[in-house]
């Protein structure tokens, strides 16, 4: 190889490297200044979670599943309490109330044929969300909007209320 090769070679590879150089940070550089979604923690299923119940109970997997004109409404959810004491939860959706006790170390599981909230009057169709209260043990009422769903998943359409309540006389 002749010096006068060996010259012309070196700021060609010199640029070259520094084509490289500025190819590979122009591509990966973003991900410095731009902010990463899944750094965002969300609730991985259809309804909400809910840390902040006031007490000692958070709420996991919360939604209403309603009928098609959403007049009426059955809660969904689960609530844990992860305390050594049982506490009591009061929940309230569209005037409907009702109160758990959910023992220390433990969940009280709503929906279906287990403990169902009916929700008369929801006033919500499906697509939109409702605004449920939360108060656990002596703590302030916390509001959460949750999703109203249908029953158009079949895991959903069994959890679907019947548009007369259930223990009306036909």
């Amino acid at each position: 190889m002749n010096s006068r090769s060996a010259a012309s070679i070196a700021p060609r590879l010199i640029a070259a490297i520094a084509l490289g150089s500025a190819l590979a940070l122009g591509t990966t550089g973003c991900t410095f200044i731009t902010h990463q979604a899944t750094t965002n923690p969300y609730s991985a299923s259809d309804g909400v979670n809910i840390d902040e119940t006031g007490g000692s109970v958070v709420a996991r997997n919360v939604f209403v599943v309603a009928t098609e004109d959403g007049e009426v409404g059955n809660l969904v959810g689960a609530f844990i309490n992860a305390s050594s004491k049982t506490s009591t939860v009061d929940i309230d959706v569209a005037g409907e109330q009702l109160t758990l006790r959910v023992p220390s170390e433990d969940r009280v599981s709503l929906g279906a044929d287990k403990m169902p909230l009916r929700v008369e009057n929801l006033g919500a169709k499906p697509g939109a969300t409702v605004e449920v209260l939360i108060v656990a043990g002596d703590g302030e009422a916390v509001p959460a909007q949750v999703p109203v769903l249908d029953g158009s998943l079949p895991q959903y359409a069994d959890l679907v209320p019947s548009a007369a309540p259930l223990d009306s006389a036909s």
